[in-house]
């Protein structure tokens, strides 16, 4: 038979549409042709797989090859494609059978010794790969991510070869199977931050509403130590949460490591990042910093310092969660639901408010200074306070603050309320859900009307507030959101008091 049809997958976005792989053996001029939209790396394959088939010491036919990679109009890139070509020329040349090729999907980069190498999106195509019955051939290297999905047939191969023995029924390939990963939280303790009372309580209701937050004060006050340590105390994280979170990490050059299974993603680009390093792009797009930190967290240290129109690209995702790449010639939507928390000096210099004496930043400075952050942006984070500088006193004294296993474990008791009242976190309630979920009590309503009207709150921030309100009272085991749950909230509006 001159004629081998097999399957693979391609990437587009957390998508991975099936690819049919189809070799034709003609005679003719020996030639090899690789067609359907393949990118450089594809076309490279030609190479990898002649030397591949040589050195593995099968026949390399000296006849016209043709690839089709189906669809045509669906472009085709990295080196996955190698596995399933070269499969498909020994099963056209009758070197192998092609009688199993049906049941299942191949992918895998070959060195040109034969060995298989590492690919990326592993966990993604196992996942389509598993809804479709068939099962997953890929590198050794690349299985122990792919079997993360629940009942999935993940078979690892270290070589050409082994994957030819089990087709040929004489070496079978055991389904991959491992114990499943324990993600071992490795931050730092909030015990460590002294001081700062004040912030380490917003930060718990940050954590417990999933709420975003902006930390405003002087250079060491603690607001880098404080973010990297936000993530030991947010909720765990379920199944379902963690095998997204994990998908999305495979799709990048990195690739997901197993032993960051069900850990928050702390991500912590430098200020000079672009918009394209923020959402993602490329002319294959690629998730970028707020899709990789996904169920997780996106600090952004020194916010004024990132150019306005990075920041602005955070708007639609902040509120929809999700973040679509458009190109000319393709789409790709990616999860977004990362947690905001960002930090800035209160003027250039840092000091103002706070060290008068070495403060030398004038009103337009600090107008100016301020100004990067638009309105719009500022309105969607909930949380905005003040860090003052720590007391001398404070300093020299031996760290005694509250352990992080102590507020991660009053967080998750609020966080499971939200999930059985409304099954979801209260940064997430729609306005018809807020007037019923997070309705005030007369006294609480009469605070509400007063801030609304002394501070200037626009609608989105007065929904804002009512949200944070509701993670107060659940960190209060309360049902019924009151006065001090409305006043703690309204003081973390920072920014709007001080306008």
């Amino acid at each position: 038979m001159s004629l081998a049809v097999l399957y693979s997958r391609a990437l587009n976005g957390m998508e991975a549409p099936s690819v049919t792989v189809e070799v034709h053996l003609a005679n003719g001029l020996p030639a090899f042709t690789i067609v359907g939209l393949p990118e450089m790396e594809v076309k490279e394959s030609k190479d990898r797989v002649r030397a591949a088939l040589l050195n593995a010491r099968f026949e390399f036919p000296a006849r016209r090859i043709t690839v089709n990679l189906a669809p045509a109009d669906l472009p085709k890139e990295s080196g996955r494609f190698d596995l399933p070509i070269a499969l498909g020329i020994l099963a056209a040349s009758g070197q192998i059978p092609g009688d199993k090729l049906k049941h299942y999907e191949f992918a895998g980069e070959l060195a040109l010794t034969g060995e298989l190498r590492p690919i990326r999106g592993a966990l993604a195509m196992t996942f389509k790969a598993h809804g479709d019955e068939r099962a997953f051939v890929l590198p050794l290297a690349s299985a122990a991510e792919a079997a993360l999905v629940t009942d999935a047939k993940v078979l690892g191969a270290s070589s050409l070869l082994q994957v030819c023995a089990h087709l040929a029924g004489r070496e079978a390939i055991p389904p991959f199977a491992s114990a499943a990963p324990v993600g071992v939280s490795r931050y730092a303790d909030m015990a460590e931050v002294k001081g700062q009372s004040h912030a380490k309580r917003a930060m718990e209701v940050a954590a417990a509403g999933r709420h975003s937050l902006l930390m405003m004060g002087p250079p060491g006050t603690g607001k880098t130590m404080l973010a990297s340590r936000f993530p030991g105390i947010l909720p765990s994280m379920t199944d379902a949460e963690a095998l997204e979170s994990a998908a999305v990490q495979s799709l990048a050059s990195g690739g997901f490591k197993t032993e960051n299974w069900r850990r928050r993603n702390y991500r912590s680009p430098h200020h000079t990042a672009s918009a394209v390093a923020l959402v993602g792009g490329g002319s294959n797009p690629k998730p970028g910093e707020i899709s990789l930190a996904h169920q997780g967290v996106l600090f952004l240290d020194e916010l004024p310092e990132f150019d306005r129109s990075v920041l602005e690209v955070l708007r639609e995702p902040l509120e929809s969660g999700r973040i679509t790449i458009s190109r000319a010639a393709r789409q790709a939507d990616f999860p977004a639901e990362f947690q905001l928390i960002a930090a800035m000096n209160p003027c250039p210099c840092g000091y103002l408010g706070h060290y008068s004496n070495k403060c030398r930043c004038t009103p337009d400075q600090v107008a100016r200074y301020r100004g990067k952050i638009s309105g719009p942006l500022l309105d969607r984070i909930d949380l905005q306070i003040e860090m003052p500088a720590v007391p001398q006193l404070e300093l020299v004294k031996a760290g005694s603050g509250e352990a992080s296993l102590a507020i991660a474990e009053r967080v998750e008791r609020a966080y499971q309320r939200q999930i059985a009242r409304q099954g979801k976190p209260n940064h997430k309630l729609e306005p018809k859900e807020i007037d019923t979920l997070c309705a005030p009590s007369a006294a609480g309503e009469t605070l509400l009307k007063n801030a609304i009207q002394r501070l200037g709150l626009s609608a989105r921030a007065y929904h804002r507030v009512l949200k944070v309100a509701r993670t107060v009272a659940d960190l209060a085991s309360q049902e019924k959101i009151d006065t001090p749950h409305i006043a703690e909230a309204v003081q973390y509006r920072r920014m709007d008091r001080s306008a």
